[in-house]
């Protein structure tokens, strides 16, 4: 409960920061598409400390955002011998001169301040981003936390960094969802954007697949092999409630209910069903339980995916005798066929502009991931000689695409940038892990359970 109430207390003050003086709104220093071929050479000097905070605990917030911001593989930090600025110079911009950075060659410098608020113990942040070759401050917060909380603390000021350089959402608060068999079955993991601070939400002892978050990060979909009468197979789907830390049954309809996803308004569910026979996609309203058939075709249907805006799904269908890339309109009208080129095509994934579409593809004995225009144009392979690759679903900034690979014998979880470089391997340890999914920022922080009560429908 402790640490609930800590987290609940930086949302509402991180969310409220007192804004120490105007930054530039509006401006995109970093287009990101230009970013790959020249890094921002960015000055982070050791965060100060004061009023009660410690060398330990600047070190530990200073190490978390470095870890954060190098993770983005948009900016070089330059190294700390060449700085020339003298130790004694403060963070406010009339306590430091900007001749001192622009003399080195830096563009951006960080600097930030440590200290205890008196009253209520609470750890205060304060933090300035300037411009160098502009000499003008472009951010400038102060945030508060819980003296446990110095990594959230860390993520939410990295977040406020890279929107202010890039124009785009920061993912440090973002979690990541996929599948493991460490347990000897497959249960439903959960984790930081960079693979840290792993927790176990299932322990159904059976087969946990294909989980998908809902918009607000609250809620896990996934599908669930359960057994019937008679020693009968089902895949039914779930419910994984973070707030309630309950898990419920959604629909246990004859066959197969999976591989769903939840629309960008969390109003309805995308999945494949066979109770009628054929594994067609449908959308399944989780109020009413009611659903509406979007496919229908004498192949298989399956991997549905919304774009961002929730006016298409891109699909997986067998209806031209191989797996191919499909797209339609949310209501199931204009079905067009994306991709032609391989044997099997799979799991496609929308990035948060709508301006790609990512997928697995079988090539050359393997899968590999792919990249594409909505409209089937202009593929290209991000992998490649590096095992099966497969599961690929963009971050919600659209810069990286996370994925399970079998590079190293066992299935992991590996991210990427969009151009297929910068790769880093999240998951060690717990045993084969597939079907990654990542969240959107949180619109608040919640805690994440070890483990859940099962409840079922009323």
């Amino acid at each position: 409960m402790k640490r609930i109430l800590s987290l609940l207390a930086l949302s509402i003050l991180a969310l409220t920061t007192e804004t120490l003086e105007v930054h530039a709104e509006g401006t995109t220093y970093i287009p990101v598409g230009q970013a790959k071929t020249k890094k921002t050479v960015i000055a982070f000097p050791k965060i100060k400390f004061r009023s009660g905070a410690t060398s330990a605990q600047s070190d530990r917030v200073y190490d978390a955002l470095l870890g954060d911001l190098t993770f983005m593989d948009l900016f070089k930090f330059m190294g700390k011998e060449a700085f020339i600025e003298d130790s004694s110079a403060g963070i406010r911009s009339d306590q430091f001169k900007f001749s001192d950075w622009s003399s080195i060659g830096t563009e951006f410098v960080i600097k930030a301040e440590l200290s205890v608020e008196t009253g209520g113990g609470a750890l205060a942040l304060e933090a300035y981003l300037y411009d160098i070759s502009g000499a003008k401050q472009v951010l400038g917060k102060k945030y508060l936390a819980a003296p446990g909380d110095l990594k959230t603390l860390a993520h939410t000021l990295a977040n406020d960094i890279v929107t202010t350089l890039t124009g785009l959402p920061g993912i440090f608060l973002t979690k990541l969802a996929f599948s493991c068999d460490r347990t000897g079955k497959k249960e439903l993991y959960v984790s930081d954007f960079d693979g840290t601070d792993v927790k176990q939400i299932t322990h159904h002892r059976s087969i946990a697949f294909a989980p998908a978050w809902s918009p607000d990060g609250n809620r896990l979909v996934y599908s669930l092999f359960t057994k019937r009468k008679n020693n009968i197979k089902n895949i039914d789907l779930y419910e994984f409630n973070f707030q309630k830390n309950t898990i419920r049954m959604l629909s246990n309809r004859k066959g197969i209910n999976s591989g769903a996803v939840i629309s960008p308004d969390g109003k309805k569910i995308a999945l494949t069903m066979s109770f009628l026979g054929n594994p067609e996609i449908f959308v399944f309203d989780p109020i009413s339980t009611n659903v509406t058939r979007l496919t229908r075709s004498f192949g298989v249907d399956v991997d549905p995916a919304y774009s961002s805006n929730g006016k298409k799904i891109a699909f997986v269908s067998s209806r031209s005798g191989m797996p191919m890339v499909y797209s339609m309109n949310s209501d199931g009208s204009g079905v067009t066929r994306l991709t032609y080129a391989g044997r099997y095509n799979a799991t496609p994934t929308w990035s948060p502009t709508n301006n790609k579409i990512g997928f697995a593809g079988w090539i050359e004995g393997q899968f590999d991931i792919f990249i594409m225009n909505p409209d089937g144009t202009n593929i290209e392979r991000l992998t490649k000689s590096q095992g099966n690759n497969e599961d690929p679903h963009f971050s919600p900034d659209g810069n990286f695409l996370v994925y399970s690979s079998n590079r190293t014998g066992q299935k992991n979880i590996y991210v990427m940038n969009i151009d297929g470089t910068f790769v880093k391997r999240l998951t060690y340890g717990l045993g084969n892990c597939v079907s990654p999914k990542w969240s959107n920022p949180p619109a608040s922080i919640h805690s994440t359970p070890t483990g859940a009560s099962l409840t079922k429908p009323q």
